[in-house]
C-alpha cells in the first residue's frame, strides 16, 4: 500500500483558488478513477473533479465554504501496489491523515465519527496535557454546549477532538447537527435571549449562492447604475405571437415574449452600439462587440444563472427561441458548460407572471446594460381618442452611467419600443441611407 497526496487542480482562466461546494466521498470510503469526489466553484463556474486514482480515501482537506488553494493538499488516498487490491474491506487502523493533508474532523484511524457511535471509556486515551487539538466546528459546539475541552480526550490522530467525543462527553452534537437546533436548550435556559432565537436557522453562503452575492454587490458597488422604466403597448405583438403558435404542431412548445424581444433587441443595437459593450475595468478598455451574445438571466434550483444565446442577431426567429431554451434548459439542469455561461455582451432578463409593474435590474457586469420584461397585462389606455382596451408590458432598464448617457439610454429603449409596438419593422432589413 502506498499513499497518494491529489493537489487542488489548475482550472484554468488564472484561478488561484477554489471553493469547496460538495464531498462526494468521506475518509474510508473507495472510490474508483474518475469517479467524481468533489464539487468546488471557481469564479468562473462549478467544476466536477474527478478521482485521479483507485483506493481509499485516507483524509480530505475542507469543508464546504471553505476556499482551498491551487495545489494545496485536497484529498490523501491509499493506493495498492498490486492492482488487484481489494478496497471495500474496512479501513485500517494503522490509517491517518496525511501531514500534508488538512486534518478532518470526521476522519478517525479505525471508524466513522458519529455522535451515536463512542468509543467504549476504557479504551479512551487520557486527555491530552498541551494543546487541545480540536477543528473550529467542534470549538464553537462545545462553546455552544457548555463543554470544557481541556476535560475532553479525543479518540481522533494524535488526540484531535471528534464530534463523537463532544456527544460522548454530554453535548449529543454531531457534525451535522445545524447550530441551532445544537444551542436550542441553551437559547431557552438564558434569560438575555429571546426564546425565539430557538428558531433560527443558519445557511452558510457557499457556492453559486456566495458567488452570485459577491458579484451583485460587486456591480452595485462599483456601477452607477442609470435605470429607465418605459411602458410598451405588445398589443399587435401578441397577435403576431398568438398567430405564429396557431400554425404549430400538437405539443410543440409555444413561442414567448422573450426571443421577440431579443429579436427587437438585437435590431435596436445596430443603432447604439455603445450598449453592446463590456467594459474592461484591470484595462480600461470599453470593447463594443458587433455581435450580440445575449444573456438569458435564468433562475434555477441552485441560484440565479446566466446562459448565453451567441450570435443572436444572426437567428431567424424559431431558431433563436430554440436555442433560447436550449441554453435555459442546460442551466437549469445543470449541465451548462463553462463556456455557456460566459462571455455575453447584454443581458435580457424577465420575471414572466411575477414581472409585476417594474424592476430595477443589476448589470451583469462586465456587461453596460441589461432589460428586463415585466408582466404583460390588458389595460385601458386612450387611443386615437378614445378609451380601448390594451396589452401593456413595462420595460425596465438598467445602464452603466459611466459609459452610456441617460439619452442614449432611454433613446435606445425608445428604439427598442418603437420595434416591439410595430413588431413587422423586425423582420424588414434596415435601410441604410446612400
Amino acid at each position: 500500500m502506498s499513499q497518494f497526496v491529489f493537489k487542488m487542480p489548475d482550472l484554468g482562466e488564472g484561478t488561484v483558488e477554489a471553493e469547496i461546494v460538495a464531498w462526494h466521498t468521506k475518509p474510508g470510503d473507495a472510490v474508483s478513477e474518475d469517479q467524481v469526489i468533489v464539487e468546488v466553484m471557481t469564479d468562473k463556474a462549478a467544476v466536477e473533479v474527478p478521482a485521479p486514482v483507485s483506493g481509499r480515501v485516507v483524509s480530505i482537506s475542507g469543508e464546504p465554504g471553505d476556499k482551498v488553494a491551487v495545489g494545496s493538499p485536497l484529498i490523501v488516498f491509499e493506493t495498492a501496489a498490486d492492482p488487484a487490491a481489494d478496497f471495500s474491506r474496512a479501513p485500517s487502523p494503522a490509517a491517518a491523515p496525511s501531514p500534508a493533508a488538512a486534518p478532518n474532523p470526521a476522519a478517525a484511524p479505525n471508524r466513522a465519527a458519529t455522535a451515536g457511535d463512542s468509543p467504549p471509556q476504557a479504551d479512551r486515551p487520557r486527555p491530552p496535557a498541551g494543546r487541545v487539538m480540536a477543528s473550529p466546528a467542534n470549538r464553537r459546539r462545545a462553546r455552544e454546549a457548555g463543554i470544557d475541552l481541556s476535560t475532553i480526550a479525543g479518540s481522533g490522530p494524535g488526540g484531535r477532538i471528534l464530534s463523537a467525543d463532544l456527544a460522548a462527553a454530554g453535548g449529543q452534537v454531531s457534525a451535522k447537527t445545524p447550530v441551532a437546533a445544537a444551542s436550542g436548550p441553551a437559547v431557552a435556559a438564558s434569560p438575555s435571549l429571546p426564546a425565539s432565537a430557538a428558531d433560527i436557522t443558519e445557511i452558510k453562503v457557499i457556492g453559486l449562492r456566495r458567488l452570485i452575492a459577491e458579484r451583485m454587490s460587486e456591480a452595485k458597488r462599483n456601477i452607477p447604475h442609470f435605470a429607465y422604466v418605459e411602458e410598451v403597448d405588445v398589443t399587435e405583438l401578441e397577435s403576431l405571437r398568438q398567430h405564429l403558435n396557431g400554425g404549430l404542431a400538437h405539443g410543440a412548445p409555444g413561442l414567448t415574449y422573450l426571443p421577440l424581444v431579443v429579436l427587437a433587441l438585437a435590431r435596436a443595437l445596430e443603432s447604439f452600439p455603445q450598449c453592446n459593450a463590456l467594459y474592461d475595468s484591470a484595462r480600461g478598455v470599453l470593447m463594443r462587440h458587433r455581435a450580440v451574445h445575449v444573456g438569458i438571466a435564468t433562475q434555477t434550483p441552485d441560484g440565479l444563472k446566466v446562459p448565453v444565446v451567441r450570435n443572436a442577431q444572426s437567428l431567424p426567429l424559431w431558431d433563436l427561441a430554440a436555442e433560447i431554451r436550449r441554453v435555459a434548459e442546460r442551466a437549469r439542469s445543470n449541465k451548462a458548460t463553462r463556456e455557456e455561461l460566459m462571455g455575453s455582451t447584454i443581458t435580457v432578463t424577465s420575471l414572466g407572471k411575477l414581472g409585476g409593474i417594474a424592476s430595477t435590474p443589476v448589470i451583469n457586469a462586465p456587461e453596460v446594460a441589461i432589460i428586463g420584461l415585466n408582466k404583460a397585462v390588458d389595460r385601458p389606455v386612450v387611443l386615437n381618442g378614445a378609451v380601448a382596451v390594451r396589452r401593456v408590458m413595462n420595460l425596465s432598464s438598467s445602464f452603466d452611467h459611466r459609459f452610456v448617457d441617460g439619452y442614449d439610454a432611454a433613446a435606445m429603449i425608445q428604439a427598442l419600443k418603437e420595434l416591439l409596438e410595430h413588431p413587422a419593422t423586425i423582420f424588414i432589413p434596415k435601410v441604410t441611407t446612400p
